[in-house]
């Protein structure tokens, strides 16, 4: 046998210590502790610290989450163990979904894991101000840390972990409605590296919030606004001219916002590859054609509800960036089949895109379908409410493209019979082809 509850098993005998470490390496936490059963010298090895650099407790606590009694006792025993077995070695730990952890099993974490440098705490709504102080207090190196829904977090969170965690780059504020912009500003003075900042649902931030981050991030990368209904181009312009290597921002939600913050993007962040403007419904073929022409790298756009576009921000799009690959038009009711011509026939139509959004575009027709024949890397495509493309149109174009997910909506008419005369549309039913 090669396994066996006996230490001198073969492998135990055939493989040296340090190679059957390094197989452990790859086993995932439940994994593990099956491992560490087998035997004496497994149990060892299962348990040696340097095979416990990077955990993920998502499905473990799922399976905990199945008894909800034990959830807060036992999730909470389990993250404390794990940092006084781990100590030093623990980089990276992902508690994610995980409510029935708490700031004291946080503390005793911080205090016997300080070389951490990865956090998510996505979801751990128990969590308060005193975590990010032990964090602070203890975890100078961390670099990564997520708190997306930990609703408790105030501003005196971000100025905890200003002064300790220095090394930061990048934090998930996400849904932590308390935050406004005195936080924001002393999160910002004592971490200067940040590359990533997202703020989804930070619905207390205004303009001078952005104003701080403008001020000290000039690393910054990646910021998230999405929801932050009070900010206006007046903001986004600050954020543009202090933060020049900006590639991906979201804008989605921001409801307040011209051509003026396009412009702004324009002229001064021209490594943009993502932008995120869903709702943004003042934005116009004007905004998005100087985009366009300054902004080369553009990859991902979000533009749903962007109702004033037309055809013209298309043809632009097909002409200056090369690299689209995802692109949501629904419910640009103005856009018609001679725009997504202009797409189809485009560089980026031809080798690059793959995620093609056009529900309740209601001006798109089978003849749409017929210019994505030539987007040969065409992977999935949104038709929800487009009531002028039929079945057959969607048939024929995946023909050509067989590999291609089509989302659509079709409506069934009665008979004239039953309704008097006419047939009359009565519901809608979902198809995946």
């Amino acid at each position: 046998m090669v396994f066996s509850n006996n230490d001198e098993g073969l492998i135990n005998k055939k493989l040296p210590k340090e190679l059957l470490l390094r197989i452990f390496s790859f086993l995932d936490i439940v994994t593990l502790c099956r491992c560490a059963q087998i035997s004496k010298a497994w149990n060892i090895l299962a348990l040696d610290g340097s095979n416990w650099q990077r955990i993920d407790l998502f499905n473990f606590q799922t399976d905990v989450e199945q008894a909800p009694r034990l959830v807060v006792l036992y999730l909470g025993r389990v993250v404390e163990n794990i940092s006084k077995r781990c100590g030093g070695f623990l980089r990276k730990l992902s508690l994610r979904g995980c409510i029935g952890v708490g700031d004291s099993s946080l503390k005793t974490f911080a205090q016997n894991c300080r070389n951490i440098e990865h956090l998510n705490l996505n979801g751990c709504t128990k969590i308060t101000d005193s975590t990010c102080y032990s964090l602070s207090r203890f975890c100078s190196k961390l670099k990564h840390l997520d708190l997306t829904s930990c609703v408790s977090i105030t501003n005196s969170s971000l100025k905890g972990i200003s002064e300790g965690c220095r090394s930061l780059e990048y934090l998930n504020l996400s849904w932590c409605d308390q935050i406004t912009k005195d936080g924001i500003e002393a999160l910002v003075r004592g971490c200067r590296g940040l590359k990533a900042l997202l703020l989804r649902g930070c619905t207390q931030l205004e303009d001078e919030a952005l104003k701080h981050i403008q001020n000290y991030c000039h690393e910054l990368v990646s910021l998230n606004l999405q929801s932050c209904s009070r900010v206006t181009d007046e903001g986004v312009v600050q954020i543009c001219r202090g933060c020049p290597r900006l590639q991906a921002l979201c804008l989605s939600g921001c409801g307040n916002l011209t051509d003026a913050s396009l412009t702004a993007l324009a002229l001064n962040c021209p490594r943009l590859q993502i932008l995120e403007a869903a709702r943004c419904s003042h934005l116009t073929d004007a905004g998005f054609t100087l985009l366009a022409r300054n902004c080369h790298d553009l990859e991902k756009m979000d533009l749903e509800e962007c109702i004033l576009i037309t055809d013209s921000t298309l043809s632009q799009l097909s002409i200056h960036c090369p690299r689209l690959q995802a692109l949501s038009l629904s419910h640009c009711e103005l856009i018609t089949d001679d725009g997504i011509l202009h797409l189809s026939n485009s560089a980026c139509g031809h080798e690059r895109l793959r995620v093609l959004e056009l529900d309740n575009c209601l001006l798109i027709t089978d003849v749409a379908l017929e210019h994505l024949e030539h987007c040969r890397g065409l992977e999935r495509l949104e038709l929800y409410d487009c009531q002028q493309v039929t079945r057959a149109g969607i048939k024929r174009m995946r023909a050509q493209l067989p590999h291609v997910k089509v989302h659509a909506y079709f409506a069934p008419v009665t008979p004239p019979s039953a309704v008097g005369g006419g047939g009359q549309r009565l519901c809608r039913c979902c198809v995946i082809l």
